[in-house]
């Protein structure tokens, strides 16, 4: 059989596909969806098949200025997001204190938030829970970046912020001029948020 260059094309793509198969199989997903473009491609299947919010209320886009969200600080003050952190980037971590995967990451955001210093990145944590059950929680495990908590509900806050499946963890990098630069579904590593922010 002779070999045609469209047969050597198909052959490549079924040989990459294979192997692409293969190696998630193996290792599992993580190593793609820890990159940036199976992060797009998750955060985009599951926008995709979102209903929409009521009210007439929009969901944060990649690249795209963010709505206006509002949410209460611990002590019940009105955080209105973006525009309360206008100026500096902004990296917001949607959590729950029954989330453990969320729980995982905390001493890594907490390590993060603290070596911004006053001129770096800001770091704003939204509980989507129990204002008690946070309270709680933050007691027994402080942090030293602001608080800010949600009802959890179909048109949250981790919802319009870009995340129509509620999944948790859940992480944005906002710009100082209001605009969703990233989206990350599921829990930091250590070190990883470093390199995420940079980009």
């Amino acid at each position: 059989m002779k070999l045609t260059p469209l047969r050597i094309v198909l052959v490549a793509v079924v040989s990459g596909g294979l192997g692409l198969l293969a190696a998630l199989l193996a290792t599992g997903p993580g190593p793609l969806l820890g990159s940036d473009l199976g992060q797009r491609v998750l955060n985009d299947a599951l926008t995709a098949s979102a209903p929409p919010l009521p009210d007439g209320r929009s969901v944060a886009r990649r690249g795209e200025a963010l709505p206006a969200v509002e949410v209460a600080a611990l002590d019940g003050a009105a955080i209105r997001l973006p525009g309360d952190f206008a100026g500096r980037p902004l990296l917001v971590n949607v959590w729950a204190s029954w989330c453990g995967p969320c729980i995982k990451e905390m001493p890594e955001l907490d390590r993060y938030a603290r070596a911004q210093g006053e001129g770096g990145m800001q770091v704003l944590g939204l509980a989507l829970d129990d204002p008690q059950a946070v309270r709680k929680f933050l007691a027994r495990i402080p942090v030293a970046y602001p608080q800010a908590i949600d009802v959890p509900g179909p048109a949250d806050a981790g919802v319009r912020l870009g995340n129509p499946k509620g999944v948790l963890p859940y992480s944005i990098l906002v710009s100082a001029d209001g605009r969703l630069l990233k989206q990350k579904i599921g829990p930091f590593e250590d070190g990883e948020i470093d390199r995420w922010a940079a980009h």
